[in-house]
């Protein structure tokens, strides 16, 4: 499956102005493959050292982090040779050994013409316990496969460069067609191997299955959280989430059995992990968008819409079988998707407008920044006329260049009330081309 990733792993690989690349991202989002796949494809040869499956590659770390001694040691357990400029080091799974973590900083020091990429899960737990020197190290966030990923995957090369387009007015088979296929992307997701799974066998059960196995795996990881949280709110915190999304919460929405300070930091290690994205509330579509931002209102994002599906609790055959996208789990996968695809292109630079005066209250969905400009977003399945919000927003910051709607209808604009309605599939591309 190719990835969006790789670009921008082959452009740190050419850049003259190359650090030790972290590669971070939750469990299970394709990041070990990614980077293997740089070594075979654009590498004479490379080495791949698992320190979490391997143990014993820890000893290389433990004395001197003199980084040409750590090489000739590599060489010798793995018999390679190591020859900067054609050979790709490859750490993973650097969060179990702090100290292979502190030895990047002389890599970038002494042998900076070597290529070295690390990659990990729970990352901002041991980050947090280390220090080393901003500004040696360089780093990657990946995510779970997008919508065009997954349509890439499945050979709808056509499709992703629709999408990849500058928004239009599609035929009417083919806007349905992107409908349908989103809709199947609704339930499979993007964790890598949901996707694969459902190209070989197309089979939905199969792809529920693997939901199944990898919210497992993402319990057992609390138990490596236990140190700053209890794992049973971590769990309870995490599926309540997935129950919640397109909703402002409060911590005490998360959990009945814990105090608020116990599930607020529980809920902070699930966004530290990557398992939870955070989106916060702000007041005024005013730059900087981060210092309007409150900390105490917020939504969540979970990593993966199909993992989301799997937590929520959703009814899948009533809801596989409502044929209104906008309709599905009263909207809340529409606003799951859109997020999450905002997310890959604005980062955590992802917001939404929250108005509370006594006169009058209201919300806009998303809110991002581009070029320094602020575009507030709705998803909705109405006419321009039931965008109360959304009007309210434009009128109060005449600045904002306008609003975006994103839903099953297809491509339309309303120049004198500056609103663009967009079909959900341009959501991951669309910023692009502002």
């Amino acid at each position: 499956m190719k990835r969006r990733i790789e670009k921008q792993l082959l452009e740190w690989k050419n850049s003259r102005r190359r650090k030790p690349l972290i590669v971070r991202g939750a469990r299970q989002v394709g990041k070990t493959w990614s980077v293997k796949k740089l070594g075979s494809d654009h590498f004479e040869n490379s080495i791949h050292l698992d320190l979490e499956k391997n143990r014993n590659f820890h000893s290389l770390f433990e004395g001197d982090l003199d980084p040409r001694l750590i090489v000739q040691s590599i060489e010798v357990l793995t018999k390679t040779k190591i020859t900067s400029g054609k050979t790709l080091l490859f750490i993973d799974e650097i969060q179990s050994c702090p100290r292979a973590i502190m030895s990047l900083r002389y890599f970038y020091e002494e042998m900076p013409d070597l290529h070295v990429i690390a990659a990990g899960s729970l990352l901002e737990f041991a980050l947090s316990e280390i220090s080393f020197p901003v500004g040696r190290i360089q780093y990657l966030q990946m995510a779970p496969l997008s919508f065009s990923e997954y349509l890439e995957a499945g050979g709808n090369d056509k499709l992703v460069e629709i999408i990849h387009s500058k928004p239009e007015t599609l035929p009417e088979p083919i806007h349905n067609l992107l409908l349908r296929e989103l809709k199947t992307y609704f339930f499979i997701g993007g964790m890598p191997e949901s996707v694969r799974s459902f190209y070989q066998t197309s089979s939905f059960i199969e792809s529920f299955k693997i939901h199944k196995e990898l919210f497992n795996s993402f319990k057992d990881d609390f138990g490596k959280y236990a140190a700053h949280s209890s794992k049973v709110c971590l769990e309870e915190v995490f599926v309540n989430s997935a129950k919640n999304i397109g909703n402002q919460l409060a911590y005490s929405r998360l959990s009945d059995s814990f105090s608020n300070p116990t599930i607020k930091k529980a809920f902070e290690l699930l966004v530290k992990a990557r398992m939870i994205n955070k989106v916060s509330s702000v007041g005024k579509l005013e730059l900087p968008l981060d210092v309007q931002s409150s900390s105490r209102k917020f939504k969540a994002i979970m990593l993966d819409i199909g993992i989301w599906q799997q937590l929520s609790g959703i009814s899948i055959g009533s809801e596989i079988a409502e044929a209104n996208l906008m309709n599905l789990y009263r909207g809340a996968l529409a606003e799951q998707f859109v997020g999450q695809e905002l997310l890959t292109f604005a980062g955590e630079n992802l917001f939404y407008w929250a108005r509370n005066e006594k006169s009058s209250t209201a919300e806009v969905d998303y809110v991002v920044s581009v070029k320094g400009r602020i575009y507030p977003i709705e998803v909705k399945s109405g006419s321009s006329g039931s965008l109360k919000s959304l009007h309210l927003a434009l009128k109060t910051y005449p600045d904002c260049p306008g609003g975006i709607v994103f839903s099953t209808r297809e491509f339309g604009e309303i120049p004198n009330q500056k609103i663009t309605f967009l079909p959900l599939y341009y959501a991951g591309q669309f910023m692009n081309f502002l």
